[in-house]
């Protein structure tokens, strides 16, 4: 099958954090599919060879390389294991994070807070500090962050989760602006709610999925997937003239009604 040359990824290499599961798992076949080479990472590593297994049999090129995002060593580890292996990194996709905490934001523990705010926005920052200027300096990049559709409206669930999507969002738009001159784009994808392990406390509850599915026009929540042709595009030559944004994929939501 002939790839189109708008999304064509030959040559290049992506770095993907959290995809041995969910929507990282999803966008790291998406984008070996469109024919670039793949670091699988998350702190699970026997899952992340799963992945890469999967990668192979379809005749991509992958490794695996286990990184815990919270830790700065492991996260230089991983970006110096994934350019030995492949060479320069091209596509940086930074799609883990963690939402230990549901409930009213103003009850929220100090603990929680940090958690929540350094694995979700301080290792996105550390690694764009590790893969940006590279990028900058060969003239050519694209870096994704997965934020939310939490981080465009409130929540009285999921609030410090929302608050950690909308200052992913606005790091993009810094990057963008910083690094634009030097060919690099940085852009946010904000999902609805996927049916993955992460966001089960939502799916799962039949109120919360009841008020979703009534909200949305498409009348359906997100499949990992549906996420990834998102992270294609934007990683590809038809996504060239796009920085500092935030892609919406929501079914709709949005537009819809709130939660």
């Amino acid at each position: 099958m002939t790839i189109p040359s708008l999304f064509d990824l030959s040559g290049k290499t992506a770095l993907v954090t959290g995809s041995s599961r969910g929507i990282g798992r999803a966008i790291a076949l998406e984008l070996a599919r469109h024919g670039a080479r793949v670091t699988v990472s998350s702190r699970k590593i026997d899952a992340c060879h799963a992945v890469v297994t999967e990668i192979q049999a379809e005749g991509g090129t992958a490794i695996a390389l286990g990184a815990n995002i919270n830790d700065k060593a492991q996260l230089q580890a991983l970006v110096d294991g994934t350019v030995a292996a492949h060479g320069a990194i091209d596509i940086l996709v930074c799609n883990a994070a963690v939402n230990p905490y549901y409930g009213p934001i103003s009850g929220i523990a100090d603990e929680g807070w940090d958690r929540i705010m350094n694995a979700n926005v301080r290792s996105n920052l550390w690694l764009c500090q590790m893969v940006g200027p590279a990028m900058a300096a060969r003239g050519d990049g694209s870096i994704i962050f997965l934020s939310s559709i939490a981080g465009l409206r409130g929540s009285a669930m999921i609030g410090a989760y929302g608050v950690s999507k909308a200052a992913d969002m606005h790091l993009a738009r810094n990057l963008a602006l910083e690094w634009g001159k030097q060919g690099v784009r940085v852009n946010t994808i904000a999902p609805g709610l996927v049916k993955t392990d992460f966001a089960k406390a939502l799916w799962d509850d039949p109120t919360t999925l009841k008020n979703v599915l009534d909200a949305s026009p498409l009348g359906r929540i997100g499949d990992p997937r549906d996420i990834a042709g998102a992270a294609v595009f934007l990683a590809s030559k038809a996504g060239y003239f796009v920085t500092g944004e935030t892609i919406v994929v929501d079914g709709g939501a949005t537009i819809g009604g709130s939660l």
